[in-house]
């Protein structure tokens, strides 16, 4: 389902399509126009679906901007599940101004807590404690709350916050609306939705276990500012002849283009804001051959059959396990081999971990590539590719034109093949890129060898002032100029 047939505030359509996703995932799909009518809900599904946005979108529907009340409230497990949760209601609200979402946690200064508080806030997002904590101080007032919700259930009650979930609830309005999301549904769980929600909708969007092709998996940890770079050392580390990479949004995608352009690849985007024509002319593009690199979307890679792809390169991680299967069986096709590569930000790695689980499937860690790994793989390409052609071709011609080349110079046969393996591995522009990509690390060693500089200064200047001492009356000077 997409977005626009769930007849959400344009503003909030705004923001989806600004943020740069195209269609709901199936907890988002689901969930969103039950939440919509104003029923409780029970929502089942795994960590990593976009439960964020199956709750946040109905809050921000529902919620009044010109109400200045806490109108929502919605717990989380942690300070850092709390702080995200906010961070990405507050980007479906960048065009719903007035409305004001803060993060309430444990760890932080309450007193600047307490601040934001009277300010005027209309949604909370919080662990059970400090919630709790600002309840009993009442700088939380509850008289207008019409929304809770309660993400990550499962998770706070393994925490042991039940005691403090079960007395948040006691103190809100009775007249509300209580959204529940947990990833496993035990008895307790089950216990409070019984006790706390009125006849709920239950939604349960659990995924069958799938297998996935035979395809080397790999995956790498990457600092998100060093993912394009580590995307390009692949490329030139196993230099595939057609790959694609795959983004998680549009805006991503156009961005990431824009980058391989730049290092010198012929690469396309392909996404949902792209007319049928310019689809098509990037299509044909990637099949002839034209295009070595197809950067795409879930969403616009559904019709993409092309027999010749490589490599998978997974940009960013896949918001649904069912992805990760649809986006690495692109290779490996009609008897082929293939290889997926998957680049890993942080806490992304316990999704990969999911999406093995799911998928039955193992997914190697594999070190960034140096460039000098680089270059040696590349050689022994180049060297492999020579050995063939020994054997399959006639050589005598090339053989005589090289043997008048070498008569009258002084440069030997091996000489001669190492400089046609130097150009053949295209050295020149792969070293140019390597030392623009580090020299942000050089400059960083400057400023490490600062004092091993400063030493250096201090031994010529310890020099010169020793020098002046000879002449005897620049003594007191050199004494006055120079202290340690």
């Amino acid at each position: 389902m997409n977005f626009e047939e769930m007849c959400l505030d344009p503003r909030i359509l705004r923001a989806i399509t600004e943020m740069g996703f195209e269609q709901a995932s199936p907890i988002q799909a689901e969930s969103i126009p039950a939440a919509l009518e104003g029923g409780d809900l029970i929502g089942q599904a795994q960590t990593g679906t976009g439960k964020t946005a199956a709750f946040g979108i109905p809050l921000l529907q529902r919620v009044d901007p010109h109400n200045k009340k806490l109108q929502a409230i919605v717990l989380c497990p942690t300070r850092e599940l709390a702080i995200q949760s906010a961070n990405e209601v507050r980007k479906l609200a960048k065009f719903m101004h007035g409305i004001k979402v803060l993060p309430i946690y444990g760890g932080q200064e309450i007193s600047t807590q307490i601040r934001s508080l009277k300010g005027g806030v209309q949604i909370v997002i919080g662990t059970p404690g400090r919630v709790l904590d600002h309840i009993r101080r009442h700088t939380l007032k509850l008289e207008q709350v019409g929304e809770m919700v309660l993400d990550e259930a499962d998770e706070m009650l393994n925490m042991g916050f039940r005691e403090d979930i079960e007395t948040v609830l006691d103190k809100l309005p009775e007249e509300r609306q209580t959204l529940l999301f947990s990833a496993t549904m035990p008895e307790p769980i089950m216990e409070i939705a019984k006790r706390y929600l009125n006849e709920p909708q239950i939604i349960r969007v659990v995924k069958k276990e799938l297998t996935v092709p035979k395809i080397d998996q790999y995956y790498y940890e990457v600092n998100p500012r060093k993912k394009s770079e580590v995307l390009s050392r692949l490329l030139d580390l196993y230099h595939p002849e057609l790959s694609l990479v795959f983004c998680n949004t549009k805006r991503k995608v156009d961005e990431l283009v824009e980058d391989l352009k730049g290092r010198g690849y012929f690469a396309q985007g392909l996404h949902g804001d792209m007319k049928q024509s310019q689809r098509d002319r990037v299509m044909k593009g990637f099949r002839t051959g034209r295009t070595d690199i197809l950067v795409a979307t879930d969403v616009a890679a559904r019709g993409i059959d092309v027999d010749d792809v490589e490599a998978v390169f997974n940009y960013d991680v896949p918001q649904d396990d069912e992805y990760y299967v649809h986006r690495i069986g692109r290779t490996g096709r009609a008897g082929k081999s293939g290889k997926a590569f998957t680049l890993v930000v942080g806490r992304e790695i316990y999704k990969l971990k999911d999406i093995q689980r799911y998928c039955r499937t193992k997914i190697k860690r594999q070190a960034v590539p140096t460039a000098s790994d680089i270059t040696e793989i590349r050689a022994a390409k180049v060297l492999e590719q020579m050995e063939k052609v020994a054997e399959q071709k006639n050589l005598r011609k090339q053989m005589s034109l090289l043997e008048e080349y070498l008569e009258d110079r002084d440069l030997s046969s091996l000489e001669a093949a190492a400089a046609l393996l130097f150009l053949q591995m295209g050295e020149d522009k792969q070293e140019e890129r390597m030392q623009s990509e580090s020299a942000p690390e050089k400059r960083q060693g400057k400023g490490r060898d600062r004092g091993s500089d400063k030493a250096r200064s201090r031994d010529e200047v310890r020099r010169r002032t020793q020098k002046k001492r000879r002449g005897g009356s620049e003594t007191k000077k050199a004494k006055t100029n120079y202290k340690w």
